[in-house]
């Protein structure tokens, strides 16, 4: 019976460490080379001791500071198997083009994707293309369109949920 009360003390523990440090924080992360991202670091951070059940934590912050490092270290990581695979991507489709049917269903795909996305709206495709194809952070385009990042959130998953709907239509064809 006490185990959601323990719970809920915990996550405010660990929510009270993350706010009451989250300048050092984000400048660690800064620092590990997270540069403009950190802010978005930080809030998968955030997310990723938040929402796992964990017992009373005797030392918080370091607990954390090892979980950002670990958060960078998987950003390194997932960072440098994209470059691997990309730089593989790039030598296998160099040495062969897509056939002419290859080419025309990718065509009529991409149309069908563009679709989906300019049904969300304007602003979640907006949203969207600022920063899947752009690159710039949740943060930065908040600001730029006057919107809170929540709003930003929410508008990207609006986007990615058209999205699976239209890559299950393909998976099944």
């Amino acid at each position: 019976m006490t185990e959601p009360r323990d719970r809920t003390d915990a996550a405010q523990g660990i929510e009270g460490v993350l706010l009451a440090n989250r300048d050092r924080i984000v400048r660690f992360l800064e620092v590990r080379g997270a540069a403009d991202g950190a802010e978005d670091l930080f809030q998968d951070l955030w997310m990723r001791l938040t929402d796992r059940r964990s017992g009373p934590i005797a030392d918080p912050l370091p607990y954390i500071m090892r979980a950002a490092n670990n958060l960078m270290l998987d950003r390194y990581r997932s960072a440098r198997q994209r470059e691997l695979r990309d730089k593989a991507w790039g030598e296998a489709s160099a040495a062969h083009a897509p056939s002419s049917e290859t080419s025309l269903i990718s065509r009529e795909q991409l149309v069908l994707v563009e679709k989906a996305i300019a049904a969300t709206g304007e602003r979640p495709a907006r949203i969207f293309r600022r920063f899947r194809v752009d690159g710039l952070s949740q943060r930065d385009i908040a600001g730029e369109m006057g919107v809170s990042l929540s709003t930003v959130e929410a508008d990207l998953r609006k986007v990615y949920a058209a999205l699976a709907v239209i890559r299950r239509q393909f998976d099944a064809s």
